[in-house]
């Protein structure tokens, strides 16, 4: 079991930036690729960002490219995701997820999962 907790969310101007943070418990944290993904109203949840167990590795959805960064600190069990040039399309409830296995976008591949933070965007 891996508990996934967030933090950071909350209500920004179009442009800014926050930094997200999910901090873990349980199993063994370096041994879990790790993910953000976000669900809008009446949207299906989606895939934002992924890293490996090591974070040597990283991959993005296209929509967040060059805005978001998503790290990981294994000596302290917390994932990060640093975002910057918020658009009002950014708007979602954000999750953290982790992965036992190779990392993906795919949300199937992800066993855990937190309970997600706020980010409103305004314009």
């Amino acid at each position: 079991q891996v508990q996934l907790v967030e933090s950071g969310g909350g209500l920004v101007q179009a442009g800014g930036s926050l930094r997200l943070s999910c901090a873990a418990s349980g199993r063994t944290f370096s041994s879990f690729a790790m993910a953000w993904f976000r669900q809008a109203p009446g949207k299906e949840r989606e895939f934002v960002a992924g890293i490996d167990y090591e974070g040597t590795r990283t991959w993005d959805a296209d929509s967040v490219a060059g805005r978001f960064t998503i790290s990981r600190d294994n000596t302290k069990n917390i994932l990060y995701l640093q975002m910057d040039s918020l658009k009002p399309e950014d708007t979602a409830i954000y999750y953290c997820a982790a992965a036992p296995t190779i990392g993906s976008t795919r949300k199937g591949v992800y066993d855990y999962w937190g309970q997600g933070t706020q980010v409103t965007v305004s314009s």
